[in-house]
């Protein structure tokens, strides 16, 4: 299989214009296509394609970029990075759209099953945490009225030690 290319351009990961890069978008949803014809892709779906072999990154001087390097950079920047790629990966290996949800407040929008960003809303905002991690009450009810308050539903991705990870949905019912 033929791998994209992609620059990394100070913090922006971008692909080159072509039809190839342009199917990462339009058939899997990965990054958002730019008025360029480049696809801008997140540190996670960088990390996640380059796992999969099938992309590859490049720096300015064209010089290609390894995971492990990758890793190491966006990991300086994001501390929570493991817990989040866990999370990210699950749920695109089991076949789910993963988007940033920044301006909602959470880690992740997740689109059901064959739902692409545009055709409909997302599911569930995700939050992934470590099996570790202590969530005050407050935090959780924080979290929920987020969730509702988008007319999602929370999901609570927990990662153990392993990066295996565990869903918690929780929902508003009325009686």
């Amino acid at each position: 299989m033929q791998k994209v290319r992609a620059l990394r351009e100070g913090d922006a990961i971008r692909t080159e214009n072509d039809d190839l890069a342009r199917a990462l978008f339009t058939k899997n949803a990965f990054g958002a296509l730019r008025d360029d014809g480049r696809v801008q892709l997140s540190p996670l779906e960088t990390v996640y394609l380059i796992a999969k072999k099938r992309l590859e990154l490049l720096d300015s001087k064209n010089k290609r970029i390894k995971l492990d390097a990758f890793i190491a950079t966006v990991r300086k920047k994001d501390k929570n990075f493991w817990t989040r790629y866990a999370a990210f990966k699950d749920l695109r290996d089991r076949g789910y759209v993963v988007k940033t949800a920044l301006k909602f407040g959470a880690d992740f929008r997740v689109y059901d099953r064959g739902v692409k960003p545009g055709e409909d809303h997302a599911k569930w905002i995700a939050y992934p945490v470590s099996e570790h991690e202590h969530l005050r009450w407050q935090e959780f009810a924080a979290k929920n009225r987020v969730a509702h308050s988008t007319k999602k539903n929370l999901l609570v991705c927990v990662v153990d030690d392993e990066g295996d990870v565990s869903y918690w949905e929780v929902r508003w019912t009325r009686p």
